[in-house]
């Protein structure tokens, strides 16, 4: 990976992990639905102007469901859960919850694709589903008993964004990785819609709310999901992947800097879990490929 890829990887994960800080100081004020509205309507007409002016066609007609689908599973969804379990959580815990999205992808991609599970990934299962009890544990005693839908939220955003990465391979669509975040971003917002509207906003915004909203919409998930698609043309979708593992560190060090976070030795223990499972299950650690390759 070259020095400008390295530092787009960076760069990505930085703002993923900035994400959390931000649906931290939004849920509370927004509310579930407002900002997850706010996020993704954001997002669509900033990526509606960059696909303007870059001059590339949506092609509803022919696309529609696909777009439909991972506007579903991979934006309205996860944003809309996790905008719920913000309201509760740490931005800290948060980010470390969402590094399982991975291990859940085995899990799917084996479910879904039949891809057999090695060793090394069936490990990197094991250990991830340990540092996700060890996280639950002490986000529980840390929120009380109404952090459990919180945490189920989060681990429940994580499983989404698995299910859509599968399903984007399974159907192997012919769409533009730009064109994909653009119309997906639409459909998110449609999707979104009624419950921003069934939803009220718990408390007036302030100017630096809509500010925190506004750099959710267009930095945390368009300019976000332009670098990201970047990183998948340049250095494929393995080492892309690689930005699971530094996310937790911006999304925790962040979290302490900005809302005084604390972070105890039980969320260090199980973030350490979750991420060398994760690193086993991406074949990382163990050497090959954790999943092996499907038969045809």
């Amino acid at each position: 990976m070259d020095i400008t890829s390295l530092s787009r990887l960076f760069t990505l994960a930085a703002i993923w992990g900035g994400s959390f800080l931000l649906m931290r100081i939004g849920a509370p004020v927004f509310g579930t639905g407002l900002l997850a509205e706010l996020r993704v309507g954001i997002a669509a007409l900033f990526l509606w102007g960059v696909c303007g002016w870059l001059g590339r066609r949506l092609h509803l007609r022919r696309h529609w469901r696909f777009y439909l689908v991972i506007g579903l599973l991979n934006s309205a969804l996860p944003f809309l859960l996790f905008a719920y379990a913000a309201q509760t959580l740490s931005a800290s815990l948060m980010a470390i919850l969402n590094s399982s999205s991975p291990i859940f992808g085995a899990i799917v991609a084996a479910v879904w694709l039949r891809r057999p599970v090695s060793r090394p990934a069936a490990l990197g299962l094991a250990l991830g589903f340990v540092g996700v009890a060890t996280l639950a544990w002490d986000g529980v005693a840390m929120s009380g008993d109404g952090g459990w839908l919180a945490l189920a939220a989060s681990l429940g955003a994580a499983l989404s964004y698995s299910i859509a990465s599968s399903y984007t391979k399974h159907v192997q669509a012919s769409v533009g990785p730009t064109d994909v975040a653009h119309g997906s971003m639409w459909a998110a917002a449609l999707l979104v819609l009624p419950f921003a509207l069934l939803i009220p906003a718990p408390q007036v915004p302030a100017p630096a709310d809509w500010m925190a909203a506004a750099a959710l919409g267009v930095l945390c998930t368009g300019v976000a999901y332009l670098l990201y698609f970047r990183l998948i043309k340049d250095v494929g979708p393995v080492r892309a992947l690689s930005v699971t593992f530094l996310i937790p560190v911006f999304g925790v060090v962040l979290g302490v800097v900005f809302l005084g976070e604390t972070v105890g030795w039980k969320t260090l223990a199980g973030g350490v879990l979750v991420l060398l499972g994760t690193a086993l299950v991406n074949g990382v650690l163990g050497g090959g490929h954790a999943l092996k390759a499907e038969k045809r």
